[in-house]
């Protein structure tokens, strides 16, 4: 679980990802305190990360190259996945300007969590770079913002998390449009596959 954040306005949406993907291999218990280490923030280096994964006897691999985020027929697309007892559970963000969804999925069955419209900031990672994001949006978000002023705050948000966690990779991908589809299109489309 690493870190997706967008900003949806009414003149357009704004997404950013970072690349980072890591893989877990060892007993339960010992990759279960890493990975509790690893996103509660305790783990800030990569250096701590390989450091500590050797401690806990848990094998792992960093790769810096997911690409996260994307942008299809005017809607960014964002989404986030992690492994739990051998099942893949992704969330998937899809925005444009004014319009967001949330969708889950479970074994390439999609179901919509959530829809909204208007002004909306959204964070999908673990509880400690969720908390990063939302605070470096709150500091930085002010009524005179704009979409410009948005992309700019995503990238010090994606930034800032790089710095306190190994859990986030210091590349990231941003992506923007000022398309107002409506994003529920592309998610009945995913639905179907």
């Amino acid at each position: 679980m690493t870190l997706v954040i967008a900003f949806v306005g009414k003149n357009g949406a704004v997404m950013a990802g970072d690349m980072r993907e890591i893989t877990f291999e060892g007993e339960k218990s010992d990759r279960e305190k890493l990975e509790k280490e690893l996103y509660s923030g305790e783990i800030v280096t990569d250096e701590e990360l390989a450091k500590k994964a050797e401690e806990f006897r848990v094998k792992i691999t960093v790769t810096d190259c997911k690409s996260k985020v994307s942008e299809r027929n005017g809607i960014l697309v964002g989404e986030v996945s992690s492994v739990e007892g051998g099942v893949v559970k992704k969330r998937r963000l899809y925005a444009s300007a004014g319009n967001y969804a949330i969708a889950e999925l479970r074994d390439s069955e999609l179901t919509l969590s959530s829809q909204g419209k208007g002004s909306n900031f959204i964070a999908f990672g673990n509880e400690f770079t969720k908390q990063v994001a939302n605070k470096c949006f709150k500091d930085n978000w002010t009524k005179k913002s704009n979409l410009q002023d948005a992309v700019k705050i995503l990238m010090l948000c994606m930034e800032t998390a790089a710095k306190k966690t190994a859990s986030v990779s210091k590349q990231f991908v941003i992506v923007q449009t000022a398309s107002n589809v409506d994003v529920l299109k592309i998610v009945e489309k995913d639905r179907k596959g």
